[in-house]
């Protein structure tokens, strides 16, 4: 497949499996309009998680399954995607994050079979989820519609209340398998390999718990210090929710808008980092941020030492000036694409706060935004515009930008020939 026809497959993908996953949503009745059918359906295959449901408890098993089933298809796809297709074509440097050399050199030319391998790790992780969420209590099947929603990091709950109603084991154990989700699933390829001095030098992986750890535990101590709640509520909430956040999974235990602002401004700036490249993880990416912070390091540095010849390196990878300069680029054409669909919400008639948290948790892949779109509301009373808006975003984020922007380019139709 030639760069064109993959940036066009890649694209028209989603949007096609979209558009034939809205077909049960439109036909069951429950749903007010072809345009909500289609958002929820995004929503899920994207395993974003942002709902327009009012009253999710309403609906007939059939479709809570199969919306947690288009969660668990879209999570799957994209690691396919991320680990074996985007390197393949050399498309948003997966490959330098994702893959080293000599690993690509053994999956890509067996497409086949490596990902017959990689969807067993994914069932197994999928079905141990299932067993001990059973041992909680939890009936078969809202275990299996949330280990769905957890392990392809989506967030869809066939419960109102979400993951709030249920125990603290339930949490806990939801919360480890979001973490597990979040993570490089080439970390599972080299366990399977017993590779595990690989696992212990990956340097995004320390990175990404290293986060997950500060996070949980500055948002614990805020959580302990301002609110009523125990020590244990406020370990468990603030790591919940950041192992949540930052995984882009969206399950919510309580409604974080009502968190002191410290708190809020955590979340919300947690919403930018995503999780593991070669995860069902949306977002920027640990990966990116690193690179991201070395180049800031390397600056500090020849501002001391102007002779200074600095490499950038990540999990063992050199990183060429020319995909460096890639990398940076994404991480700025994200947050363009971030401002310019907030104002774009704005002008439908939503307000500031509700614009930016439904930008940011659509091209985070996310789930629950801010203003009148966070945790305890849905997206059901937002402008048809912005439902569009929305949906465009979550294909974006989801696609890492690049596949779904070049195509809007005159340059890639009039250099290029199919």
């Amino acid at each position: 497949m030639v760069p064109k026809s993959a940036f066009l497959a890649v694209t028209l993908s989603w949007v096609l499996v979209s558009l034939s996953g809205a077909l049960p949503y439109y036909f069951s009745g429950y749903f007010n309009s072809f345009t909500d059918a289609f958002f929820e359906s995004v929503s899920g295959f994207t395993t974003t998680g942002a709902s327009i449901l009012t009253d999710i408890e309403r609906l007939p098993k059939s479709i809570l399954f199969w919306r947690s089933l288009t969660h668990w298809i879209g999570g799957i796809g994209i690691i396919v995607l991320v680990i074996i297709i985007m390197p393949s074509l050399r498309i948003g440097n997966y490959n330098l994050f994702v893959l080293e050399s000599s690993l690509q050199e053994k999956i890509i030319p067996r497409i086949k079979s490596e990902g017959y391998r990689l969807l067993v790790i994914y069932i197994s992780i999928t079905v141990a989820e299932i067993i001990l969420l059973q041992l909680g209590g939890m009936n078969t099947f809202e275990s299996i519609c949330h280990a769905f929603g957890t392990v392809a990091t989506g967030g869809f709950s066939p419960k109102n209340d979400g993951i709030a109603g249920y125990s603290p084991y339930i949490q806990y154990v939801i919360m480890i398998f979001m973490i597990l989700a979040g993570t490089n699933f080439v970390i599972y390829y080299f366990s399977v390999l017993r590779k595990f001095r690989k696992i212990k030098l990956n340097e995004e992986l320390r990175y990404y718990l290293g986060i997950i750890i500060i996070a949980g535990l500055v948002l614990t101590t805020i959580l302990y210090l301002e609110t009523p709640r125990t020590l244990e509520h406020s370990f468990r909430e603030g790591f919940f929710q950041a192992s949540s956040i930052i995984t882009c999974t969206g399950f919510a235990t309580t409604d974080y808008l009502l968190w002191p602002p410290l708190g809020l401004g955590i979340i919300f700036l947690l919403m930018f980092v995503g999780g593991s490249t070669g995860s069902t993880a949306g977002g920027i990416k640990i990966a990116r941020h690193i690179v991201v912070l070395k180049n800031i390091k390397l600056i500090f540095k020849r501002a001391l030492h102007p002779h200074l010849v600095g490499a950038i390196k990540i999990n063992n990878n050199h990183i060429s000036e020319t995909n460096n300069n890639k990398i940076l680029t994404f991480v700025l054409w994200y947050f363009i694409a971030f401002v310019t669909g907030s104002i774009l919400l704005i002008f439908t008639g939503m307000d500031g706060a509700s614009s930016i948290g439904s930008i940011a948790t659509a091209m985070g892949g996310i789930g629950p935004g801010l203003g009148n779109v966070g945790p305890a509301s849905n997206f059901a009373h937002i402008p048809l515009m912005a439902k569009y808006i929305i949906s465009f975003y979550m294909i974006l984020g989801r696609l890492e930008i690049y596949p779904v922007v070049i195509l809007f380019t005159q340059f890639y139709w009039r250099k290029y020939s199919l």
